[in-house]
């Protein structure tokens, strides 16, 4: 995704990708996050391997009007049970607000209390593994920026005292994809004890021509999108053959590698939104907020698909494979490495074809949980057909296997889990003052 821009998510210039190392000024990267992809949102163009080293331009204004998150529930301390709120737009946000566990900048209300992303992340992973933490200062940390990575007890005291709350880590989205799950969990329990069906034959059930159109499309499109950026792939800057871990510019340039193999994917996931039906319907608010928050997910997604179980390592480029060690040597760390890698080998043993990952890649742009998302009703009815193709073709080609579509749907779940790592990953990415070109600090609201 290159800068987005407001009126328009211009077209890609993949012909003018030539070079990271020519980089326009990012302003008008901003018209629409001001801008995110999307024909809809006038792209900038990618950003140069010395804009890594330099302070370079400054960050985008992007003016948003950060809202709170539709699944975030409130509860009624009367009964501690989830207090449904009413439909309509969430509140405004001007802009400047800070968490209220951190002191970082708030990106809306996450589990009942304003807070940034690290700490909303933070707090539902605690939660989930129900994590139990301890402190060498015996629990009297001052929260700060600074600290909240180096005591997870205090972090995690800090949010309770804040007033999070445990039984609003669910999302709505994530609740409706657990009905999904418990719904296929039950047809499937109901065919098992029902008579065996005769073979597939003539009366096997079909995709609806429209579902098979609309599958061809996709894959159609993927294909277009992943051609393009391969041949700009070539041009990014090559991983370094020297190996000296304490050599700074060997440093920097495998940070640039994989910072422009970021921006390569961002670009793709872009030109494929664009062009999915119903997209450009959207508000360009809407637009953007749904392309900022699902480009990660995406990337991940696409990460999964070069994954290689042989050598357990993932190939972004022709004949070049990374491992996790590989990933470290760039800046990353191993919390957000490993379930990286985790991810990718849970989504390999699925074995999934084309059609599947592009279906799950629409389904996930479409996503009307999403922080600033304004028409849900709107979202989620672009979503439905694609939810409902997937079905049908999992059912048609899968006919055995009940539960791989609610399997599949849970992946989306635990991407939502690995965005939050990433969150705190791109943060540690700041402590090391390494510097992030202007339309991944845009897209993954790093500001300086």
């Amino acid at each position: 995704m290159s800068t987005l821009s407001a009126t328009n998510i211009a077209d890609v210039g993949h012909d003018e990708i030539a070079a990271f190392r020519i980089m326009p000024d990012l302003d008008s990267s901003v018209d629409i996050m001001q801008g995110s992809h999307d024909g809809l949102l006038p792209l900038p163009h990618l950003a140069t391997v010395s804009s890594l080293q330099n302070e370079g331009a400054p960050p985008v204004d992007l003016g948003w009007h950060l809202s709170a998150e539709s699944g975030d529930i409130p509860t009624d301390p009367a009964e501690n049970q989830p207090v449904k709120r009413k439909k309509g737009p969430a509140p405004k946000m001007l802009g400047n607000e800070v968490c209220s566990v951190c002191g970082d900048k708030a990106s809306g209300f996450h589990y009942n209390v304003l807070s940034c992303e690290g700490c909303k992340g933070f707090f539902r992973r605690s939660v989930i593994k129900d994590a139990q933490y301890a402190c060498k200062n015996s629990g009297k940390c001052e929260m700060d920026m600074y600290m909240r990575r180096k005591c997870q007890q205090c972090r995690l005291r800090k949010c309770r005292e804040a007033g999070m709350l445990e039984q609003c880590v669910l999302s709505e989205e994530q609740i409706r994809l657990k009905k999904m799950k418990k719904q296929q969990e039950e047809e499937s329990a109901r065919a098992s004890a029902a008579p065996p069906t005769p073979a597939l034959g003539a009366g096997a059930p079909q995709l609806a021509p429209q579902q098979r159109e609309m599958i061809e499309k996709l894959v159609a499109m993927q294909k277009q999108c992943n051609k393009r950026s391969f041949l700009d792939r070539l041009k990014v800057t090559p991983w370094p053959k020297n190996q000296d871990p304490l050599n700074r510019e060997v440093r920097q340039q495998r940070f640039a590698h994989f910072t422009e193999l970021a921006i390569m994917s961002v670009q793709e996931i872009v030109d494929f939104a664009k062009q999915l039906p119903g997209f450009l319907e959207l508000t360009r608010e809407d637009q953007i907020a749904l392309l900022k928050t699902s480009t990660i997910e995406i990337m991940l997604l696409e990460t999964s698909r070069r994954y290689n179980p042989a050598i357990e390592s993932i190939t972004f480029l022709k004949d070049f494979s990374y491992n996790k060690e590989d990933f470290a040597k760039a800046g990353l760390q191993f919390e957000f490495i490993n379930p990286i890698f985790e991810f990718s080998k849970g989504m390999n043993d699925l074995h999934l074809d084309e059609a599947e990952y592009a279906l799950l890649i629409a389904i996930n742009i479409f996503s009307a949980d999403r922080p600033n998302v304004q028409d849900h009703d709107l979202v989620e009815r672009l979503q439905q057909p694609y939810v409902d193709a997937l079905h049908s073709y999992i059912r048609i080609k899968r006919p055995t296997d009940q539960l791989m579509f609610p399997r599949m749907l849970m992946k989306l779940v635990s991407l939502r889990t690995l965005s939050s790592v990433h969150s705190e990953q791109v943060f540690a990415l700041r402590l090391q003052d390494k510097k992030l070109p202007p339309l991944l600090s845009e897209i993954w609201d790093v500001h300086e």
